[in-house]
């Protein structure tokens, strides 16, 4: 999760926008436990070190028990095909359209 408007780092967000950051995160975790039977979730924030990308963004991994999570590093798991990439992300979105207020 990102804010649009460009912050590079936690540090540079606006503190009156802390908590719309931190609802998105949460809401980025529950649809993943939704969407993908996860059993939790690991949430992480970089600034400046191992920040890859140079703007304020939440990453939100789905855990679930031996999943391999050793620290702050995870087993990353390719996806199948585009079509398997596909479903999991129309998962997720139609999780987070659930969770969202009618």
């Amino acid at each position: 999760m990102a804010p649009r408007e460009h912050f590079e780092t936690l540090l540079d967000l606006p503190q009156e926008r802390m908590a719309e950051l931190l609802a998105a995160a949460q809401l980025a975790a529950r649809a993943l436990e939704e969407a993908l039977r996860c059993q939790g979730s690991f949430v992480a924030i970089n600034n400046r070190v191992s920040q890859s990308v140079p703007h304020l963004h939440v990453h939100v991994v789905p855990r679930s028990k031996g999943d391999g999570l050793k620290g702050f590093f995870w087993p990353r798991h390719p996806y199948r095909d585009a079509a398997h990439e596909e479903e999991t992300r129309q998962k997720i979105a139609g999780a987070i359209a659930a969770l969202l207020p009618k």
